[in-house]
């Protein structure tokens, strides 16, 4: 490969992931981090925020519920991997858990009994303790180390006597400096997708609508694992074929519909007539490959 390739695909595959970030960091994230709080929510002071100082990591969501806050508190009481579930992707969230798979579809009497101190897992090996809390009104979540490097606020505020507004306020710093940080990019990029899930998981619940089925979850999951080995596929392309410009294209455009399988939160046919359009480009691009270039022998 010319020297002058290797150099253009260099610079293409950098200006690719830039963008890509570029359009993550400006574009998506900062709705992301506000995702259902009006202005007024996001500037009240709620309990635990002094717990973070200077987080690199600030968000809060909210979602209203019909029901009183004595209807809610149940459900946010009983979260926790082998506990109730997430009330959101249960076959990522619930994986290997001796509960089963699904999240609780009802109040577990079991569950209710909560207490400072007591460690709630998120999954098989990671785990929160809770730091405070206050009966129908907030409770938090935080990691044991002093100070803590992560807490979470769930509130709950009344809007009249047959509504509440039930807010999740996340404060964390990304550990730069260790392994940690592999979990806190995890975090970074799978928070927008799991919190609000679990907002109107719990909302659902709540005002007893049609729960969604494990089906819908992986068809949607299957979305978002499609769109991804489209763009990996596609950024192997731009390496390896010599007619890489094309492969470029292709990756930036698998690039954005990941993003939007992601983040959007439209219907998951959405997301799959992209990836089949994407997934013919990448084809025909395949096709064009093999065919002889003009003058060679």
């Amino acid at each position: 490969m010319a020297r002058q390739t290797v150099v253009q695909k260099s610079l293409a595959v950098v200006a690719l992931l830039g963008l890509l970030i570029g359009v993550y960091c400006f574009a998506i994230r900062p709705g992301q981090l506000r995702w259902g709080a009006t202005p007024e929510e996001l500037a009240r002071p709620l309990p635990g925020d002094n717990l973070v100082s200077a987080p690199t990591f600030y968000a809060t969501r909210a979602v209203t519920i019909t029901g009183r806050p004595e209807d809610i508190w149940p459900w946010i009481v009983q979260i926790g991997y082998e506990r109730a579930g997430f009330y959101g992707y249960d076959l990522i969230e619930n994986l290997g858990s001796k509960r089963g798979i699904p999240s609780a579809r009802r109040i577990i009497p079991e569950l209710q009994h909560l207490a400072v101190g007591d460690r709630v897992y998120m999954s098989l090996i990671a785990y929160l303790v809770i730091h405070s809390m206050a009966p129908n009104k907030f409770l938090i979540w935080a990691g044991d180390e002093h100070p803590p490097g992560g807490a979470f606020t769930g509130a709950l505020f009344p809007v009249d006597e047959s509504r509440t507004r039930l807010l999740l306020r996340i404060r964390f710093r990304h550990h730069w400096t260790d392994q940690r940080i592999l979990l806190d990019l995890f975090t970074e990029f799978a928070d927008h997708v799991a919190v609000p899930k679990m907002l109107l998981g719990i909302k659902d619940r709540v005002e007893g609508r049609r729960i969604e089925s494990l089906a819908t979850q992986g068809a949607e999951i299957a979305v978002w694992v499609a769109a991804f080995l489209e763009f990996v596929a596609a950024f192997i392309l731009v390496l390896v074929r010599q007619r890489w410009w094309r492969a470029w294209i292709i990756a930036l455009l698998a690039g954005f519909t990941l993003l939007f399988a992601l983040y959007a939160r439209d219907p998951g046919w959405i997301g799959a007539s992209f990836e089949v359009v994407i997934l013919v480009g990448m084809v025909r691009l395949c096709k064009a490959c093999r065919q002889p270039q003009p003058g060679a022998r």
